[in-house]
């Protein structure tokens, strides 16, 4: 065996089988590709052997190597152990008690980085193009990156204000609002998508990807002008899973890179991260008094403890209480 998989005479990688189970279980291309790189970690680490032949010391081992010499976040450390998980009991189908009781790394609890409403403004005025419109968005709508990157044309709904966010986190769907402020600008780039998309069907390629093989329910969907993607890339590139030619949705590396360049171009100090502007989003809508339950709604929390965490911002300077020294006469 070696790092990629299963050797045999006519006998699939067990690579291969990972790939084919997660995407029968509707996993996304992203985590497909973690799961697939922590497990391949995970037998080199090994010493190359079948996971049939390895066990909880082995698996002890590797995640707490990651933590001690690959220093590791927390999350990141369980998201190898989730990894492994799938790998022994939906590919192996081993039912392995051990694996399930291996102590999870707890995550620290920290408060989110917030920026204040002049902030917001100083990122989005350094921000240009599309990347201006999905930084709005982010903040304007409360969308997490991929959500907004994600987006369709048809889920864009400018008679009611809304867009629909399909198959977020927990693969939930949820409405949340579209700014007022940015239907006209958003008009104006689809205008331009559109434009783009006309040329690539004259070539013959203009079909975008369907997921959960939405393309065989609905033949010819993926070239009608609704399923577009509102953020398409600059290039056309191979579907890795299909082999097709096509236009897929941007990169959310080339955002992160334009907002950090616009952080330091209104030199802040704060480490403030696309996802900060859905921090921001969820934090100023409390302070302008709207509900709680309302935030997360839109947030899409299943939990309103996680948006809980917002309410840190409405108890300013050590929970609103005021300092002695505040009250001594000058």
């Amino acid at each position: 065996m070696d790092g990629k998989g299963v050797v045999g005479s006519g006998e699939p990688r067990l690579l291969d089988e990972v790939r084919g189970r997660l995407r029968f279980r509707h996993y996304s291309l992203r985590t497909e590709q973690a799961y697939v790189d922590w497990i391949r970690r995970f037998i080199v680490f090994s010493g190359k052997r079948h996971p049939r032949e390895l066990g909880a010391e082995e698996v002890t081992a590797f995640l707490t190597h990651l933590a001690v010499a690959g220093r590791v976040a927390a999350s990141t450390q369980n998201q190898a152990k989730s990894a492994l998980l799938f790998l022994y009991k939906e590919v192996l189908d081993l039912e392995l008690p051990w694996l399930a009781r291996v102590e999870p790394a707890k995550a620290p609890k920290r408060l989110p980085v917030v920026l204040t409403r002049d902030e917001v403004q100083a990122v989005l005025d350094r921000l240009e193009g599309a990347n201006w419109l999905i930084g709005t968005l982010l903040y304007g709508s409360g969308l997490r990156i991929m959500e907004c990157l994600r987006l369709r044309v048809k889920d864009v709904d400018f008679a009611r204000g809304e867009i629909l966010v399909r198959d977020g986190k927990g693969a939930k769907d949820r409405v949340t609002m579209l700014p007022a402020r940015l239907a006209g600008a958003l008009r104006l780039h689809l205008a331009r998508v559109r434009a783009l998309w006309q040329q690539d069907r004259a070539a013959g390629v203009g079909s975008v990807y369907l997921p959960y093989a939405l393309d065989r329910k609905y033949p010819g969907a993926g070239r009608e002008w609704g399923w577009q993607f509102v953020f398409p890339s600059r290039r056309l590139a191979v579907d890795p899973r299909g082999g097709a030619l096509r236009r897929h949705h941007v990169q959310d590396q080339a955002f992160q890179r334009a907002m950090r360049q616009a952080v330091v171009d209104a030199d802040l100090v704060k480490p403030a991260t696309p996802h900060t502007l859905r921090h921001s989003f969820a934090t100023h809508l409390l302070e302008s008094g709207y509900d709680i339950r309302t935030v997360q709604e839109l947030l899409g929390h299943a939990d309103v403890s996680t948006t809980m965490i917002y309410t840190h911002v409405l108890n300013r300077g050590g929970r609103g209480v005021i300092s002695p020294i505040d009250r001594l006469a000058s």
